[in-house]
């Protein structure tokens, strides 16, 4: 009865320095995460840092994620490498999900798909939607194009967002819905210059041409004196969008676990109300919301 005996301790032992491993290889890969979104300069920081410690590391994890992948659409290089680039993160979230991730983050994410049910296609949605950046002249796109794009970049990280959050079912999904959209649109509306030195225009060619703007060239239509009217009918529809996710909320069985989308609610309806009460005349000087207001928002929803 020794030799059995003696195998079965060291059975336990490799088990042990096995467990000890993956505690390591995951610490680790939190760690890696983590500092991709300090890295990021992100301002949701701070409010992702007050979710309870699992569901902070899903909110790290999803955001590194979009961070990489997105920085593979902005970044210069050879187009077909990028691609590449893209095709190999769409072949690792189908490792993820066949339960061997090989990279920091969706090693990071293996647990937070487990527990909180993030579906697979909306982080290939993400993909999808660098993609279009790569795929397509984004200058003044159609509404429709430009309505996919959003889908794809905004909407699916919000789906993703408040099932880390802990909101589940139809309405929180369509409170990420219409904050996604919101969102995107003041993201388009602030980043006219930074889009510039991409040489993107989202400003959707329906709009300009309302305007009378029918260049899609993005020096020429930043530079037209009818510019602020066509920002000023996006800026409505973003309006529209944050007033449905608002009335969505107000009724909402969820609102504590919606606190951080309350919070980038707040955040970027100020952002907003800057952009429209500058009216787009110097677009190189970017909007952006004050420390202080930041903290009274917070301190406002019990962030703090």
């Amino acid at each position: 009865m020794v030799a059995p005996i003696l195998w079965g301790q060291q059975q336990q032992r490799d088990m042990a320095q096995t467990s000890d491993a993956l505690t390591f290889s995951m610490t680790d890969d939190l760690a890696y995460v983590k500092r991709v979104v300090e890295k990021s300069g992100t301002s949701f920081l701070a409010g992702m840092k007050v979710l309870p410690k699992l569901r902070r590391d899903a909110m790290f994890s999803i955001y590194a994620f979009c961070r990489e992948v997105d920085d593979i659409a902005d970044e210069p290089g050879d187009l077909t490498e990028r691609r590449q680039a893209l095709q190999a993160w769409r072949d690792e979230i189908d490792s993820l999900y066949a339960g061997a991730p090989n990279r920091e983050i969706t090693r990071a994410l293996l647990r937070p798909v487990a527990d909180y049910d993030l579906p697979r296609e909306e982080f290939l949605a993400v993909i999808d939607g660098m993609e279009m950046d790569l795929q397509r002249d984004m200058r003044a796109p159609s509404m429709e194009d430009l309505t996919a794009y959003i889908r794809r970049v905004a909407v699916a990280v919000g789906l993703l967002s408040v099932r880390a959050f802990g909101a589940k079912g139809e309405e929180a999904d369509q409170i990420a819905f219409s904050l996604g959209e919101a969102l995107q649109i003041t993201n388009i509306l602030r980043d006219l210059n930074d889009d510039l030195e991409l040489g993107r225009l989202y400003l959707p060619k329906e709009y300009l041409e309302k305007h009378g703007i029918t260049d899609t060239d993005p020096n020429t239509v930043l530079k037209h004196p009818h510019l602020p009217l066509v920002c000023q009918d996006l800026a409505v529809l973003a309006r529209e969008r944050f007033a449905k996710t608002r009335a969505l909320l107000d009724k909402s069985t969820q609102r504590r676990a919606l606190k951080p989308s309350i919070l980038m609610m707040e955040v970027y309806e100020r952002t907003l109300d800057k952009l429209v009460e500058a009216n787009w005349q110097n677009i190189d000087e970017r909007v952006s919301i004050s420390s202080a207001a930041k903290l009274w928002i917070f301190l406002r929803y019990g962030l703090f």
